[in-house]
Parts: structure tokens; sequence; C-alpha cells
């Protein structure tokens, strides 16, 4: 069986201030997306499919295909605006914004064949998240996809807000719902709030989290392809409105009655939500070769 990994490296990542996604940060100026490549490769994917801005295809061609092709299949995909819009006449004239996470993997809808897992490019999940991937696949038989959770607690930045999608999990480990946070940060008394609205509500340490770590199938674009048609037709005139990953997969569980498996993970999280963040992750990275984790030239 053959598994593929979709790397979404088409943000804008407005909150940095820059290419975060192309940034490097191992020994070899190896970005994030590489160490995760390098974790799929080590746990049985055979091919990945980048979803990019055109203009950075250079990139990728010159500073990221040499090192893998030979290891697996590499496919590119743009997230262009136009895509699956299907000439809805649009009331936006200025936005330059991509339409979210659940749009940028939409536009993958035409080349997947295989079961797939899609990962951010600016978040490092550890290897443990793509063994427990394949496993998922391995061994289901009864789910239409799978998150990989993490505690919230390994997800915040000391340097300023974040957005995470708060999961909800039945006593089975099945995924009830994904509420999507957009202003979570850890106070002077180490509490981990949510500001909603005017109001600060505090979270447990222990609650579970979406990382935009997800397992699917290809059936999957079916349920994302009608409620992106859905999303235009409802939020057409906001520049900003964004078509989120865990709104689909809420979705599917509540609208078209699927099954989605919660699948806690152990590895650390490191990720750039701001530029203040490099040395956490930069440190992060260089301790976990430190441990053996990973090779000091990750593909010498």
């Amino acid at each position: 069986m053959n598994y593929s990994l979709i790397i979404l490296a088409a943000g804008m990542a407005s909150r940095y201030g820059g290419n975060k996604q192309l940034k490097g940060f191992g020994n070899q100026d190896e970005t994030i997306m590489e160490f995760s490549i390098f974790d799929a490769i080590r746990a049985g994917f055979t091919e990945v499919v980048f979803v990019i801005r055109r203009e950075h295809i250079d990139f990728f061609k010159l500073h990221i295909e040499p090192k893998i092709a030979s290891k697996m299949t590499i496919k590119y995909v743009f997230q262009e605006m136009n895509a699956f819009i299907n000439n809805e006449n649009l009331l936006l004239s200025t936005r330059t914004k991509p339409w979210g996470t659940a749009h940028a993997l939409l536009c993958c809808k035409d080349i997947i064949t295989n079961p797939f897992v899609v990962i951010n490019a600016d978040d490092m999940y550890g290897m443990d998240s793509f063994a427990k991937a394949i496993d998922f696949f391995k061994q289901n038989t009864d789910y239409s996809c799978s998150i990989i959770g993490y505690e919230i607690e390994n997800t915040l930045s000391d340097n300023g807000t974040v957005s995470r999608g708060v999961c909800s999990i039945d006593s089975n480990n099945n995924l009830i719902s994904i509420k999507e946070h957009l202003k979570i940060f850890k106070n002077k008394q180490n509490l981990i709030i949510n500001m909603d609205g005017d109001t600060e509500v505090i979270i447990p340490n222990s609650t579970y989290v979406s990382m935009n770590f997800f397992c699917f199938y290809p059936t999957m674009f079916t349920y994302c392809y009608d409620e992106f048609k859905e999303f235009i037709a409802n939020k057409n005139n906001h520049e900003k409105s964004e078509f989120f990953l865990p709104l689909v997969v809420d979705k599917m569980i509540h609208k078209y009655g699927q099954k989605c498996k919660f699948i806690p993970c152990s590895s650390r999280w490191y990720g750039v939500t701001y530029k203040e963040d490099n040395d956490i992750v930069q440190h992060g990275i260089k301790t976990l070769i430190l441990k053996g984790e990973y090779p000091e030239f990750l593909w010498s």
C-alpha cells in the first residue's frame, strides 16, 4: 500500500511577517517541513505533495526536491484564488489571502489516489505522529478519518496568542467536535487562557488540540468540495473568511455521519507563529539531534 503526505505551504504567515515555511532551522538550514518529510519516509510514506504558491516553485525544486527525489514521489499543487470557485460572482475586490487550509487540501483533489496525511509546513510533529498515522491506515476498518492530537500546553508560543482547534472526545476516543479558538495564550499565573470576546476563559492544561495533522482517504474530497461550494455561496463578501480543515471534519461527523478517530500523540510539537519563536525551534531541533532522534545532517 502507498501512502501520501500532503504539506500545506501556501499560507501568508501574516503574524510571522515572512515566508516561515522556507526558513532554515537545521544544521544545514533544513526547513521544518524537511524534518516532517524525514519522519514520514521513516514511517513508510511513499509520496509527498507540496501545496504552494506559484512563486515558490523554484525554491522547492532547487532546495528540497534534490534531497528527497530518490526517496519518494514528488508532486506540486498551486493554491490559487480561483480554484474550485466555479464562476461564482464573488463580491471581492482586494482579497489576496488564500481561502484557508481546507481549500488548500481541496486543490489536491484530482491527483490523490492513496490514503493520505495532511500537515502544515511550519509545524514539526515528531516521528511518533507519522508512525501512528500509518498504523491507523493499516488497522482501520470503521473510520473515515483520524486526527493526531496534542496537549495544548505543549503547543503554545511565549511570544503572543495562537489559534488552536480544541477537541472534544468521547470515552472511545472518537472525535466529537473541533472548536476553533483564535486567541489562546498563557498568562502570568501560568494558566492557559482563551479570549472569548472580552472574557478570559481558562482552558485545562490537559486539553487536546488539533495542529492540522489529519489522516484521510480520497473520498474525503467529496465532502470538502461540497462544503467549499456552500462556504463560497454564504461568505463570498468577506475578504478575510477562511475555509478551515477542522470545519470540514466537523461537518463530516455531524452532517454526513462519518466517524473520526482521535489519536493522542506523545511527540513534542515545535512550530513558529512569530519570528521570536525561531530560537526556541532551533534549540529544540538541536536537542533532538543530540538525543539521536535525527542525524546531525538530515540528508547526508
